[in-house]
Formats: C-alpha cells, sequence, structure tokens
C-alpha cells in the first residue's frame, strides 16, 4: 500500500478547456477518499492522472513518496474498477480474475493461490465457472472488484463503480466495499456524483466543482461546517435550503428577516458566527438544513422562531414526512427587500423543504407553522459566498 499525494495538479485539453485547476490533496497510506461533484467537475480526469491514461499538463502525482507523471500506467502498480465493469464475455469468472496476472508473468498456482481466496471474500465461489453474460450487475461488478483485489496493488481506484445499479443493489454494494476496504486497508480513491454514496463510504470527502478542490473532510463535518455555499448545497440530502436574507439590529439583538418574518438569533447562534455583527444592515445568504424545521405543534417551546407557510406537497416516506412549500411573503414591501432562494447549481429556487416528524399535520394545500432551530443555521457571506464564521 501506499499514499497519493496531488500537488498544483492541472489539465488543460487541447481545444483549451480547463479539466482540473491547482489540485492540492494527500490521501494517507490505507485512507478511503471520495472525491464527489456534479458531472464536469473534474473528478474523473483526477482519477485518469492517477492511473496514467492521462498526462498532467503541470503538477505532480506521487505515489508512494515518487512522482509518477512519466511512468507508465502498467508500472505505477494500482488497480482500477471502472463503471461498465470491462469484464471479457468469453471468459469464466476465474479467468477474468486471474487474467492480469496471468499476464504478469504468475504459474497457475499463484494465480490460485490468490484468485480462489478473494473469490470466497466477494461471495464469488460458486461463481467461478460462470460467463459474465450469467451474472446479475451486482455479481459482475464483485468480479470487476475482485480482478483488482488480487493484483494486490498499491492503490485501488474505482470511477463510479456504482452507477449501472438498481437502488437496492447501490446500497448492498456500497456496504459491501467499505467492509472490503475496512478489510484490506489498501489505499483508494472512489470517484461518485452521489453525494450519498461519499458520505457513507468515504474517511474523507473531497468536494470538487470547475476542476478545482472546494473542502475535504471528514463526512459529519463537511455536513456541518461547509465552507461555501456550493459545499453547504451540494452536501446533504436533501438539499439545504438557501435564502439570500438581510440583517437587522435592535440594540444588541440581531434579527434576521424571512420573508417579512423577523427571525431573531440566539446568542449562541451569535457566539458560534461573530462575523453575523459586521454584517447588518448588509445581504447574508441563510442555510436552513431541512431537518432543522419541525412542526411547531410538536415543539412546546419554539421561542416564537416560527414560519407560517402554505405547503405545496407533503411525501410520506414513513420515518419522516418531508414537506415542500414557497419562502411565506408577509407583504409586497418585504417581497422587494427579500431576495430569492438560491440553489448554487442551477440559480434561483422556488420552494424550502423541510423533514419533519411522521406525526406532524401537513398536507397539501394546508397552512402549518414550522418552527426554525436557530442555533443550527448557517449563514454565507453574499458576495463571496464563503462561511460566515
Amino acid at each position: 500500500m501506499a499514499s497519493i499525494d496531488y500537488s498544483e495538479l492541472t489539465k488543460v485539453f487541447a481545444d483549451g478547456t480547463v479539466a482540473v485547476e491547482t489540485f492540492d490533496l494527500a490521501v494517507a497510506d490505507g485512507e478511503f477518499v471520495v472525491l464527489v461533484g456534479p458531472s464536469g467537475s473534474g473528478k474523473t480526469t483526477v482519477l485518469r492522472m492517477t492511473a496514467g491514461l492521462e498526462t498532467p499538463s503541470s503538477g505532480e502525482v506521487r505515489i508512494g513518496g515518487e512522482t509518477v507523471n512519466d511512468v507508465d500506467p502498467q508500472d505505477r502498480n494500482i488497480a482500477m474498477v471502472f463503471q461498465n465493469y470491462a469484464l471479457y464475455p468469453h471468459m469464466t469468472v476465474y479467468d477474468n480474475m486471474g487474467f492480469g496476472l496471468r499476464l504478469h508473468g504468475l504459474k497457475k498456482r499463484q494465480v490460485s493461490e490468490r484468485v480462489l481466496p478473494a473469490a470466497e471474500m466477494l461471495g464469488l465461489t460458486d461463481l467461478l465457472k460462470r460467463k459474465p453474460g450469467q451474472l446479475s450487475g451486482g455479481q459482475r461488478q464483485r468480479v470487476a472488484m475482485g480482478r483488482a483485489i488480487v493484483r494486490e496493488p498499491d492503490a485501488l481506484l474505482m470511477d463510479e463503480p456504482l452507477s449501472n445499479l438498481d437502488a437496492k443493489l447501490r446500497v448492498e454494494m456500497r456496504a459491501y466495499i467499505s467492509f472490503l476496504h475496512q478489510r484490506l486497508r489498501t489505499t483508494t480513491v472512489y470517484v461518485t456524483h452521489d453525494q450519498t454514496e461519499a458520505m457513507t463510504m468515504g474517511d474523507r470527502v473531497a468536494v470538487m466543482r470547475d476542476g478545482r478542490l472546494e473542502q475535504c473532510d471528514v463526512p459529519q463535518r463537511l455536513y456541518d461546517r461547509p465552507e461555501n455555499l456550493f459545499v453547504a448545497g451540494f452536501i446533504g440530502s436533501p438539499a439545504m435550503n438557501l435564502i439570500r436574507s438581510r440583517l437587522t439590529a435592535e440594540g444588541d439583538a440581531l434579527s434576521l428577516d424571512l420573508g417579512g418574518t423577523p427571525i431573531e438569533l440566539t446568542r449562541s447562534a451569535l457566539e458560534r458566527c461573530p462575523q453575523l455583527r459586521s454584517h447588518v444592515g448588509r445581504g447574508v445568504i441563510v442555510g436552513i438544513r431541512p431537518e432543522d424545521f419541525e412542526d411547531a405543534a410538536l415543539v412546546p417551546a419554539s421561542n416564537g422562531s416560527c414560519l407560517d407557510v402554505d405547503v405545496a406537497l407533503a411525501e410520506p416516506m414513513g420515518a419522516e414526512l418531508v414537506a415542500h412549500f414557497p419562502l411565506p411573503v408577509a407583504s409586497p414591501a418585504a417581497r422587494s427587500s427579500l431576495l430569492e432562494l438560491v440553489d448554487p447549481q442551477a440559480g434561483a429556487g422556488s420552494t424550502l423543504t423541510a423533514c419533519l416528524s411522521p406525526r406532524s399535520s401537513a398536507h397539501a394545500g394546508g397552512r402549518l407553522r414550522l418552527a426554525v432551530d436557530v442555533d443550527r443555521l448557517h449563514f454565507f457571506d453574499e458576495e463571496t459566498e464563503q462561511a460566515l464564521s
């Protein structure tokens, strides 16, 4: 196993497209790091430069402390699992798993000593004589993983390996890959556009946008303390509600305007984010996680931090009820003073989302009073889009 280090890594294609720009990241020996971001963010290009399938325009890729920019892919001792499995249809599972070993000159007995234990670990022992066309999608993906594992690589690269599977199988395979990593502790870089995969699998998660690294941290801190507006809106399902608003002061008290409804900030919120006082009278973007709303009828002490909303859609999910509603606007004056909801990927949004207790009375077309957990609000500078602290 080995560490992987990226230093000011940049890739500019021949047509001038900047796919990756000054990418810096250190992946520790045995660590599982997930690169996540929307399509076109550069994450797969980083993976391909790691594998040697793309040549960096500038910067360095180091594996085990050695610069590998000019090292051929077959000499990097890494293995890659692709989205489309890339299995040989005319070969059995056993032969697919052992093919790379035979290419490297291993004897039949040596191939068997690696393939059979890996097949047992992956639950493929009874399938070794079958061909890929006789396997399910999940089984084929396990064969592709087995082919990579038997090489005993220094690092394992995975490029959206679960995207072709159905939802139920993706959940199962997420757990399976995490279990394998705990057993093998192979340094792994995993690419996905699915932030749920990223949050549940990675030791750390690196969020990318337009070829740049926006933030890299452990999943929970990424969720609790996003450093900018993009990360806040990208991480979390349902996504964080982002609203343009304005802060006002009356004495030492600060209030937030949400559609003409003043929400007074608590002392703990101000202590957590002292920069807010310097933004009085200025525009800020407020972030509210859907789970930080609750039906006020179920929260006895809401301290007056409530919004009265008209529910446009209610989705009972069993363990929770997801309600969608437009931002409440108290008057035409409030409408003009309050800017729109914000979607950092697509511009202006249209509705807010709340994840409520299944005991909530929320229903489509109904009126609902929502309590806001003020202590868990997030605040971002309107101009720089950076988190206020």
